[in-house]
This record gives structure tokens, C-alpha cells and sequence, in this order.
């Protein structure tokens, strides 16, 4: 028995589904593409076929979520189930409206991400496992099953140079108020500048408060991708990052410790409509494995080959996959389209 019928069917062509969602401005685009195929291995080798399965998988638009959407494609395509490849999907509000309204099955989604966009809550949970678990009890009301978290951890923080860290001797932001307040410079983007939970009350929390710690003049406003060049071409000391960019590892940058837990936790998990998990339990034996092998180390090498390699995502995620043994190679790869 499939899965996916009737009303709950993403028909790619149809523009009232689109309509319904209210999307149609800013297009439930597809990821499509090549995407090779392999068989389940290793502790993924038990885990029952879902040949019967028609799922769609979705993610956002930035090379993180490419890369596990993809992953996604490639795990439920290697169980045996019929998968419409809907990554890409132009932002969270976008995305997160699509599963809401299930158009979607699947989705890797971030725990701070959900619990402060998506529920509207203004107080993050600091223990990630304890921020999870509220994630997951509140999306039970919308039918949407919050699988483990990996250990990943993509949250803000402030980096700089190796050469910097050395010179001044830190490594934690509480540091930063022991260092001559010319040093405190900063690269932000707007809106993290901007923001009630942003740059303001990172400096209160760490004792540089804006204007005594740090001068308005110490602050330099950039696009989020200007900021990694400025930070290590020496333009501020400090610059706004998110922890698993892979340009963080190609430019040799070091993420201080966010030793008071001022940042949300923003731990990945596979997000699955209640559904699906009913009819097919296996979908935690076919995720669970990979996301406890996804850490920030992990993800800071294969962004790094997506944004600075210039690799495909679907390749990155298959190749690893491979070599973590989750996977073997199979004969013939095949591309994955939205099918109605």
C-alpha cells in the first residue's frame, strides 16, 4: 500500500496545489537532478524495503540543506521507495508551510529554527537534547514527528583568525572583555545586528556592553557571505558565522566557545509526518545511524565541498554515505524528478 494518496499527492503541474499553500509566489521549486543510487549497508542493511512507499523529501535553498535533503533522496531511493525530490525550496517559511500542509514527508529541520520561528517561543531551551524534546512535543499537535537529533550543531557564533587567536590569547567570547577595546571589532550582517536576540544581547551577555565595550565604530556591517573573506583578510577581529559553514575550515577561521550558551541550539533532525511513520517504522532504523554520524566536524568538510570545491551536493552526500558504510555502489545512478 502506497503511502502518498489522493489529496496528500504533490502533483508537480498542478498550480491550485500550489495556490493552496499559498507558495505560488515564490515557486515549491524542485532539487531534481542526478542523483546516484546504492544499497543500503552496514547498519542500514536490516532495515525493511519500502517499495511500496511514495515519499517526497524537501529542504531549503543554502548548500547545508541540499546536502542532507539529498542524503534523504538517496536513503528512502536506496529502501526502495518512490521518492519526488522537492529540495531547493526557496526559504524556512516556504518549506515549513509545505510539510504543514502535507505536501511534503520529509524534511531535515534545525530545533532552534522550529522553536523560535516556527512556534513563535521568544526563550530558547540551552540543553540541546532538552530543546529537542520540546521541539517535538509541540509539533505532535501538527501530526509531525521529530526523529533523534544529530550532534551537529548549527548555530551562530563569532570566529577569526588562527594568527588573532594566538596573538591575543583567547578562545572564548568571555574573553573578549579582557582584550584592549580597539581589538573589538566586528563583522555582523544586518540582521543579526538588528535583532532582540542578535548582536546586542550577545555583547550584555558577555559583559562589552554596545557603546562601553564595544564603540558603534568597532562594528562593521556586511552580507553574511562578505563576512567570512573580511573576517580572515584582518578587516574586524571577530565576524558573525554559522558554526558548520565549510568556509570556516577553507579560510583557517576559529569559532570561539559560546561559553554562557547565549545561542539557540540549532540541531538537525529528520522531521517525518506521523503518517509515514505509522505505515513505515522503519524510517527510524533508515535515518537514525546517519544522524548520529553527522557532527559539526562532519558537516564543516562536506559544506566546505559543496561552497568552496564547488562539488554537487547529491555527490557529496552519496560519496560519503559510501564511506561511512551506510551504502555500497550500485551499477547504474538515475535521476530522481517529481513524479505524479
Amino acid at each position: 500500500m502506497a503511502h502518498r494518496t489522493g489529496g496528500r499527492r504533490l502533483a508537480a503541474a498542478s498550480g491550485a496545489a500550489l495556490l493552496s499553500l499559498g507558495l505560488a509566489g515564490c515557486g515549491l521549486g524542485t532539487g531534481g537532478g542526478f542523483v546516484p543510487s546504492g544499497e543500503l549497508a552496514g547498519p542500514l542493511a536490516e532495515v525493511p524495503t519500502m517499495e511500496d512507499a511514495e515519499v517526497a523529501v524537501g529542504s531549503k535553498n543554502f548548500s547545508e540543506q541540499l546536502l542532507v535533503g539529498k542524503m534523504a533522496v538517496i536513503l528512502f531511493k536506496s529502501a526502495g521507495a518512490q521518492v519526488q525530490d522537492y529540495t531547493n525550496i526557496p526559504g524556512s517559511s516556504s518549506t515549513r508551510q509545505a510539510l504543514l500542509g502535507d505536501e511534503l514527508d520529509m524534511v531535515w529541520e534545525y530545533t532552534g529554527t522550529a522553536w523560535i520561528a516556527y512556534l513563535g517561543e521568544t526563550d530558547p531551551i540551552p540543553d540541546e537534547q532538552e530543546q529537542w524534546q520540546a521541539v517535538k512535543e509541540a509539533d505532535a499537535e501538527f501530526d509531525l514527528v521529530w526523529l533523534p537529533p544529530a550532534p551537529m550543531n548549527n548555530t551562530y557564533g563569532f570566529a577569526m583568525t588562527q594568527e588573532s587567536a594566538d596573538e591575543l590569547g583567547i578562545t572564548k567570547l568571555s574573553e573578549i572583555q579582557d582584550i584592549p577595546e580597539e581589538e573589538r571589532t566586528f563583522c555582523v550582517e544586518s540582521e543579526f545586528n538588528n535583532r532582540n536576540d542578535g548582536f546586542g544581547p550577545m555583547l550584555e551577555t558577555y559583559d562589552i556592553p554596545r557603546g562601553d565595550g564595544v564603540p558603534d565604530d568597532n562594528v562593521r556591517l556586511y552580507d553574511t557571505g562578505a563576512i567570512y573573506a573580511a573576517t580572515a583578510q584582518g578587516d574586524c577581529t571577530f565576524g558573525e558565522v554559522f558554526t558548520t559553514d565549510g568556509r570556516i575550515q577553507a579560510l583557517e577561521l576559529v569559532v570561539l566557545e559560546d561559553d554562557r550558551k547565549f545561542f539557540p541550539a540549532y540541531n538537525l533532525s529528520p522531521v517525518v509526518q506521523e503518517e509515514l511513520l505509522a505505515e513505515y517504522p522503519q524510517v527510524e532504523g533508515l535515518f537514525g545511524p546517519v544522524s548520529e554520524a553527522l557532527t559539526d566536524e562532519v558537516l564543516l568538510e562536506l559544506n566546505a565541498q559543496i561552497d568552496v570545491d564547488g562539488r554537487e551536493p547529491g555527490q557529496v552526500a552519496f560519496d560519503w554515505l559510501v564511506e561511512e558504510g551506510f551504502l555500497t555502489e550500485a551499477q547504474e545512478a538515475q535521476a530522481l524528478a517529481p513524479s505524479d
